[in-house]
């Protein structure tokens, strides 16, 4: 196990109408002028919107808003946020929604504390941004963890890149968690979160580190709960206790605590990526598709540690004698489920033919290093899209 360190600071708020409390939340930050970050109208169509804005205004906060996150989140928004925080002298961003919606606000709330230009530094050329207004959020969709995390993933069209950036001083200082509002999450977009969440487990999970045991149990237990809940969430959005499960592991999967003592791969993450910046598509479809050719490629590197988690997590028998018969059965269990909650598992299923690999393999590797289980080059991740086709 490596050394560590183990620091998140955010608020966690979790259960029934716990949306009401944000204006105490907000005041409770020092935040007393605010701009409301939400995605094409659902927090309207649901009265959440109406909720904070009354909540707002009994702790006496000023608010302004800004509409119109889309998935796979786009650069010319958040630019529109920093000049409204800037015209208006705004002190704290608060995201109604998910992921898109989070990432949006960290990205905002780089940009408008600094003088440089944020795309460049902290997301091209990877450095971390030391100060940041602060934000909140209110969860809708259990998906991209990004809810207490230090993450935040961009689409800049202009200049064809999809990338994440780190910085802890972009982690929300209170997330609201109340799994009622997820029950009007449509069904596709509940299989990609439940995508998503697997695959922050499992890029994780897949690491060259030794002695990492209980944040292997803690991985796979989480891995468990979302393969055994996605399935009754679909079947009933209204059963509280299933989304509270869902909801939760959501935010444990990327909360930085199962990263602890140990470095995992993210390659899936970094070769989806291009897949949803060519063909916009949902970003848990598309983990949904490279996660099993990936495995397919790399898993004999450590095939000790695949059979490991296909034994724990989809209960396969682990024989010392024939590993890779549980490794290929553990791929076929990990495509069916993906099946089963309405993900695709291949790319011709969606349309995308072989027409970019080449271009999108490169663009991969253009920003980072991809893979820390198996570094991998250019010629390596055309070979996995392969394998998607």
């Amino acid at each position: 196990m490596r050394n560590f360190e183990f620091h998140n600071p955010t608020h966690l708020v979790f259960g029934k109408d716990t949306q009401k409390r944000v204006g105490e939340l907000v005041k409770k930050h020092n935040g007393g002028r605010v701009l409301i970050v939400y995605g094409g109208g659902s927090v309207k169509k649901t009265g959440l919107l109406d909720e904070v804005k009354q909540s707002l205004k009994e702790s006496n906060i000023t608010f302004f808003e800004l509409g119109g996150v889309v998935p796979n989140p786009r650069w010319d928004l958040v630019e529109k946020g920093v000049q409204i925080v800037k015209e208006n002298n705004l002190d704290f961003v608060l995201g109604l929604g998910g992921g898109s919606v989070i990432d949006t606000v960290k990205a905002i709330c780089m940009q408008a504390v600094y003088d440089g230009d944020a795309w460049t530094d902290f997301y091209l050329n990877q450095k971390e941004a030391q100060n940041a207004l602060p934000n909140g959020n209110i969860l809708t969709i259990a998906a991209a963890g990004s809810e207490s995390s230090p993450n935040t993933v961009i689409t800049h069209e202009k200049d064809k890149f999809k990338i994440g950036a780190y910085s802890r001083a972009v982690i929300p200082r209170f997330a609201i968690l109340n799994p009622e509002l997820l029950y009007t999450v449509p069904k596709y977009q509940v299989g990609c979160g439940a995508s998503d969440i697997l695959a922050h487990l499992m890029e994780r999970y897949f690491t060259n580190e030794k002695n990492v045991d209980l944040t292997d149990r803690l991985i796979e237990a989480t891995a468990k709960t979302i393969v055994h809940y996605t399935p009754l969430v679909l079947k009933n959005p209204k059963d509280y206790n299933a989304q509270a499960e869902f909801m939760f592991a959501g935010t444990i999967a990327h909360n930085g605590l199962l990263n602890c003592g140990r470095i995992g791969d993210w390659a899936s993450h970094g070769i989806e990526h291009q897949l949803s910046l060519f063909y916009d598509i949902a970003h848990g479809a598309g983990l949904a598709i490279i996660f099993p050719a990936w495995i397919k490629y790399v898993y004999k590197h450590n095939i000790n540690r695949f059979a490991q988690f296909f034994q724990n997590v989809f209960g396969l028998s682990y024989s010392l004698c024939d590993m890779e018969l549980t490794v290929l059965q553990g791929i076929q269990k990990l495509e069916d489920f993906y099946t089963s909650i309405g993900m695709p598992i291949r790319l011709r299923q969606i349309g995308i033919g072989d027409e970019n690999f080449k271009l999108m393999a490169q663009k991969a590797v253009d920003s980072k290093s991809v893979g820390n289980l198996v570094p991998l080059d250019p010629l390596d991740i055309e070979k996995i899209y392969k394998l998607a086709l």
